[in-house]
């Protein structure tokens, strides 16, 4: 039956020769996503975040790995997402190495947590200047390397990390991320009006939406909630996101096995957000 005949199923989930660009790479959800890449055969994953050395700790842990392919590399390629400038700097930088991206994680964002009377204007703005700005910015930069190698066949990828936060309630009272949560909304949106502007040219745009994952951006609100085992044990799968989790949405999407998925919001938080009470979370 034609049903059965699934086209080359060994390479579906194959990044083999591809080259990817990982913002806030160099901790957390991005390290993760970006070894995942890496180890799913792309041939250089350059990896973007503000401090020069933090990106080049992280390359050398990349690049340390023991089942990459012949030649794969991750480059490390500072720069600041937050300003048009920087955003600029980083195409340049990256244009210099390569003709065309294949995929574009757009991982780079902030947060800030106070109570809603005292929530400084200035840190809203920052969050949603990076978070919702700074994505739109990048991909727009972006847009002609992704293009250039793009097709019906085999579409370039954009990745936004988003957040359950964006779905629902964020967390509210005396550490409130209003700003956050704002943000990552907005920033799902904006992912499926690029979907459909993009798509067209042959590039796929979907957002990941992480719940409780223990990084250095969620460890805070982490303790403040009972901490890592408590957290755990409320989650509907008993445990909170490990890094294999972001590691094969993140394949998944950027692999031809995704390549008809366009304008999606997926959630990795184990069922957390539909569990009675998980939205009510007042700190």
């Amino acid at each position: 039956m034609a049903e059965t005949q699934l086209h080359d199923f060994p390479s579906l989930f194959s990044l083999d020769g591809k080259v990817a660009v990982v913002t806030g790479g160099s901790r957390g959800l991005g390290l993760s996503a970006a070894s995942a890449l890496l180890q799913a055969g792309a041939a250089k994953v350059f990896i973007s975040s503000r401090k020069a050395s933090t990106c080049e700790s992280a390359c050398a842990a990349l690049n340390s790995l023991p089942n990459l392919r012949p030649g794969a590399v991750a480059v490390p390629v500072p720069a600041d997402c937050a300003t048009l400038d920087g955003v600029k700097h980083l195409v340049s930088q990256v244009s210099a190495q390569t003709e065309h991206v294949d995929i574009l994680l757009a991982n780079a964002g902030a947060t800030w947590g106070e109570q809603f009377d005292s929530h400084p204007d200035a840190a809203f703005a920052k969050v949603m200047d990076l978070n919702v700005r700074g994505v739109f910015n990048l991909v727009r930069e972006f847009a002609p390397l992704l293009a250039r190698r793009a097709s019906v066949e085999d579409p370039s990828r954009v990745l936004i990390t988003a957040s359950t936060a964006g779905l629902g309630i964020g967390t509210i009272g005396k550490q409130g991320t209003y700003g956050y949560s704002a943000s990552k909304a907005a920033v799902i949106h904006l992912g499926r009006n690029l979907a459909v502007e993009l798509g067209p040219r042959g590039i796929a745009v979907n957002s990941i939406c992480p719940g409780f994952f223990p990084s250095k951006m969620s460890n805070g609100l982490l303790e403040m909630a009972g901490g890592v085992e408590r957290m755990g044990k409320a989650n509907p799968m008993r445990r909170l996101g490990r890094p294999e989790d972001i590691a094969g949405v993140v394949v998944y999407l950027a692999s031809r096995a995704g390549a008809h998925v366009n304008g999606a919001a997926i959630e990795i938080d184990g069922g957390a957000m539909w569990s009675r009470g998980q939205l009510d979370v007042k700190l």
